[in-house]
């Protein structure tokens, strides 16, 4: 038992210096080749920091172990919004734009409905993947040409794809410098990816079989630790640049980041899941934490629709998360 904790442990750690190589170096690269931070934080970034989930989701599914593959994916959007979120609002009270989140959280609302209709219908199939990764694409080009347009956002504010890539380059900008010129300024990025990658493929495939091996010794469904050990590790990069945004004060990033998360999560891993590794959904997922998942995001709109997200209504999203992972624990 204490080996297969720790190599479930070694597994999430390895999947977060993992993806922190990966998207520095790549970033540093793209950087050098002279693409636009823009395109960088939309696209890198975004899809770097979902990485860890996405190795995690795929690597599950190919062993054939869909409570932790979809697992994982739900229980990353809960806990972003209920605990991570919530968490953030506690430190500071987090505003939110009215025009944000009609726009974006109406992407995060729609998905996670998207989601819950797959799942109780035909599950994770190629097709679905397919309508799935380009429902991302699309999202991606809006916010683009959106972010393009100094008029656009001066009037509606960023979109979340730009600031969950904001809340990354805020923390990496303040533990790591710039990089010099020279060779070594090409080389040791491209080494830090490629490194960063193969880590990642590591650390998943460790934190699958561990995982899988602790649901056996525990008793305890394999969803189950999808959802709550798995989804938790795979979501701590986005609990650390919230909590860092909301200390800063920087409550729209806090929120971007959160809302961006969700939308990678869902159509992203949800989609490139699909595509390499088409799996059912657990049918308690479907009957319950799929619902879960889109009350929390109903949740997240009726605390945000008065442009705000106080410290009461932070501490009872934690509130409602321990419960649902209490009750989670207890029954699985």
């Amino acid at each position: 038992m204490l080996i297969t904790i720790l190599t479930l442990a070694g597994g999430l750690v390895l999947l977060i210096v993992g993806g922190e190589l990966l998207v520095r170096g790549s970033v540093r690269i793209a950087e050098k080749l002279g693409v636009s931070p823009l395109l960088i934080g939309l696209t890198l970034v975004g899809f770097g920091t979902s990485m860890p989930e996405l190795v995690t989701s795929v690597e599950a599914s190919m062993i054939g172990s869909p409570g932790i593959a979809v697992g994982n994916i739900v229980g990353s959007n809960i806990s972003n919004i209920l605990l991570i979120l919530g968490a953030s609002a506690l430190i500071f009270p987090l505003a939110v734009s009215s025009t944000a989140l009609l726009r974006d959280g109406s992407v995060v609302l729609l998905s996670a409905v998207a989601f819950l209709l797959v799942g109780q219908s035909v599950g994770l199939t190629r097709i679905v993947g397919l309508a799935f990764v380009a429902g991302l694409l699309a999202y991606l080009v809006h916010a683009y040409r959106q972010e393009r347009s100094t008029s656009a956002v001066e009037a509606q504010g960023h979109t979340a794809a730009f600031d969950k890539g904001e809340a990354f380059e805020q923390v990496d900008r303040g533990l790591h410098p710039p990089a010099g010129a020279g060779l070594a300024s090409w080389l040791l990025p491209a080494l830090g990816a490629i490194g960063g990658l193969a880590i990642i493929i590591a650390g998943g495939k460790l934190l699958v079989d561990a995982a899988v091996d602790l649901a056996r010794a525990l008793g305890m469904s394999e969803t189950v630790i999808g959802l709550t050990i798995v989804a938790l590790g795979t979501s701590a990069p986005e609990l650390v640049t919230s909590i860092v945004a909301a200390i800063r004060r920087q409550t729209d990033i806090a929120v971007g980041n959160i809302l961006g998360s969700n939308i990678y999560n869902t159509l992203g891993i949800g989609g490139v899941t699909a595509l390499i590794a088409p799996t059912p959904f657990p049918p308690e997922i479907v009957r319950f934490d799929a619902w879960v998942m889109l009350a929390a995001s109903l949740l997240l709109f009726l605390f945000a629709w008065n442009r705000n997200i106080s410290r009461l209504e932070g501490a009872a999203m934690v509130a409602l998360w321990a419960g649902y992972i209490g009750w989670l624990l207890a029954t699985g």
